[in-house]
């Protein structure tokens, strides 16, 4: 009976991965309308919004370090968001999603401060040059370029995550730190999007991605991670890449050649095996202190 307990937590972590996914088609679908940088801004925008009324944020006693940690938060989630969406728009959700990976993949290995890492890291670069699909003429070098900025702004989010979670309570950091993310989008999202973000059509699928890509996912994972083990938890994440190239498939009828498929599966087991890796690490770490 008890095997059986994590299963709805499991369901919640796959339908969170996959609301983000089909978010990301929905924004692939509105490029030709409101442009990467305009998705950007719509998506931090309603996003902030959201977060604001739920969360309702103390703006006073906070301190000067507090207040810098959230403003380059904000700036790491414009940045992350600009670059997945500039790259989704010159490659394959699937083979975007794998690059993006990457980031929290090396930021795990160096963490570790395992030998073993280094398997996981020669794995996921096999994994990354099975991603050329037999020919990296094949996929866009500046999508790419684009692709591996918002790996290292994932690893940077990372950082930056923890240590607003340190300096303000519950969404609260989150929440302010959208907002700032939308302000510094703005002019860009602007000039790329134009009269398009008047029309209230593209409002309302521009909310529609947030909720999706951001609303959705970040409140599931959140009861997902009051059931299932933070290991367990970050395994399930790292299959973010084969919901993506699904939904690529799907949704946007994104065909990847069989060796594309291998790079994605090869960087999957590269994430899956430093979780494993991290998590036994850090067992063996707190036994000595038991």
């Amino acid at each position: 009976m008890s095997a059986r307990a994590p299963s709805p937590a499991v369901l919640l972590v796959v339908a969170g991965l996959a609301c983000q996914e089909v978010g990301a088609s929905i924004a692939v679908l509105l490029f030709p309308q409101v442009g990467p940088l305009g998705m950007v801004l719509l998506r931090l925008a309603f996003s902030a919004v959201l977060l604001l009324a739920i969360a309702r944020p103390a703006l006073r006693g906070h301190s000067r370090a507090a207040w810098r940690a959230v403003i380059l938060f904000g700036l790491v989630l414009a940045l992350m968001n600009g670059l997945f969406y500039l790259a989704l728009e010159r490659l394959a959700l699937g083979v975007t999603v794998t690059i993006e990976v990457l980031g929290p993949l090396v930021l795990s290995i160096v963490a570790s401060r395992r030998a073993s890492a280094w398997l996981w890291a020669v794995l996921a670069f096999a994994g990354v040059v099975a991603l050329g699909g037999g020919g990296w003429d094949r996929l866009d070098p500046i999508g790419v370029l684009y692709a591996l900025g918002a790996a290292a702004s994932w690893a940077f989010y990372i950082l930056a995550s923890a240590r607003v979670g340190r300096e303000f309570r519950g969404l609260d950091g989150l929440a302010i730190a959208m907002a700032v993310g939308a302000v510094v989008m703005l002019p860009l999202g602007i000039w790329d999007a134009g009269s398009a973000l008047l029309r209230l059509d593209l409002l309302a699928l521009g909310a529609a991605v947030a909720v999706l890509s951001s609303t959705i996912p970040y409140a599931l994972e959140l009861i997902a991670l009051r059931r299932l083990p933070a290991a367990a938890f970050a395994i399930l994440m790292s299959l973010a890449p084969a919901t993506a190239a699904l939904a690529g498939f799907v949704l946007l009828g994104q065909e990847l050649a069989w060796l594309e498929l291998v790079g994605i599966a090869l960087v999957i087991a590269a994430s899956i095996g430093a979780v494993r890796s991290s998590a036994r690490a850090a067992r063996e770490t707190a036994e000595p202190l038991a």
